[in-house]
């Protein structure tokens, strides 16, 4: 498989994995064709990639760090309890009690022995989803990278389950955001920006005494907006006023959100996204965190199309870890722009001189 922007999808082509609607719902199943109607459903819905048959790659295979299964429950778990806080709300009745301590820790007790059996292993998320409902998402994926790291940081499994809640919750305030804010195509008025600012304490008051749920989770949903150099909100704590949790969910609740289609503009490829920490790299977030996710991540995921600099182009069709932005590269075509009779590989860890100069038509920057 390879994963090609679906605008340059053409008719014809294949899937390779399904796709996703934010509730976790299959909208198109593996090997699905696809026709102009659905290319150009899937642009206008926000799926900026998809992954296609190619019999070149056809030996490429993406595994996800957690199940379809746990996937599947844990979208609709976080559906159904947000929901519910979203309804009370939308009647102007006053949240009580939310109850989530059981619901939740069961959730996070499957997300984590999934993730326990891949631990080593790069972070890289490749479900394709529809946007709408994005809150459901990113919830979970934000658990899933800070639990990744955390893993990778030593965390005990005490530690890793007071992380893991509280980013798994991180967002729960904005349930209580108005939703033509919330999902607003344009940019927010100041007025409206003040609104959606309020979802970190709305969700502290939440969570914080809520049985079975840590305080210092409820800190996390607190301060994931705050930033080490005090320009964050609500509160402008800086540095080490920040729990160190709360500087983890900080830094991967920003990357996921730059690598997700909103409504107000398309997704950032994950070399992109990882150039802007780098640029907040000890101002917004710590250094060594950034530094842990660049080793950590998979810079240019399986199945991504690159340029390298020798003017050859293919896909990644393996990871380096120890060189996450030297991975191994099966070469397509040519400098010329030809295909290769027989598609070779590159293992860039061991051409110096060679480099990726785009992914997907986009330019790589150094740093």
């Amino acid at each position: 498989m390879r994963l090609l922007s679906t605008r340059h999808c053409k008719p014809g082509m294949r899937l390779a994995k399904r796709i996703y609607n934010e509730e976790g719902v299959i909208l198109l199943n593996e090997n699905a064709e696809l026709t102009q109607p659905i290319i150009d459903r899937l642009c206008r819905y926000g799926v900026d990639f998809v992954y296609i048959h190619d019999p070149r790659t056809d030996d490429i295979v993406v595994v996800e760090p957690i199940s379809d299964e746990t996937r599947a429950r844990a979208i609709s778990e976080i559906r159904t309890s947000f929901r519910r806080i979203m309804d009370e709300s939308a009647r102007k009745k006053a949240v009580g009690a939310l109850h989530l301590g059981k619901t939740f820790r069961s959730l996070y007790s499957l997300v984590i022995d999934d993730l326990s059996r891949h631990k080593d292993a790069m972070i890289m998320l490749t479900n394709i989803n529809l946007t709408d409902h994005y809150l459901y998402q990113h919830s979970l994926n934000v658990c899933i990278y800070a639990t990744m790291l955390g893993l990778a940081y030593g965390y005990s499994q005490d530690e890793l389950s007071v992380l893991g809640l509280g980013a798994l919750l991180h967002d729960i305030g904005k349930t209580q955001t108005p939703l033509e804010i919330l999902n607003k195509p344009g940019k927010l008025t100041d007025e409206e920006f003040d609104i959606m600012k309020r979802h970190a304490e709305i969700g502290y008051r939440l969570l914080k005494d809520e049985p079975n749920i840590p305080l210092l989770s409820a800190h996390c949903a607190y301060q994931h907006h705050e930033r080490i150099n005090g320009s964050g909100y609500p509160r402008g704590i800086a540095g080490e006023e920040i729990h160190e949790y709360a500087r983890w969910i900080a830094l991967v609740d920003s990357y996921d959100a730059m690598t997700t289609h909103r409504a107000y503009r398309d997704a950032m490829l994950p070399h992109q996204a990882l150039e802007t920490l780098f640029a907040g790299a000890g101002t917004l977030f710590d250094q060594d965190k950034v530094e842990l996710f660049r080793d950590r991540i998979a810079i240019y995921p399986l199945g991504s199309m690159v340029q390298l600099n020798t003017g050859e182009s293919g896909v990644v069709v393996d990871l380096n870890s120890a060189s996450p932005h030297r991975p191994i590269v099966r070469i397509l075509t040519d400098a010329d722009g030809q295909d290769v009779n027989v598609p070779y590989e590159i293992d860039l860890s061991k051409k110096l001189t060679v480099l990726i100069a785009s992914v997907n038509d986009v330019k790589v920057e150094r740093y």
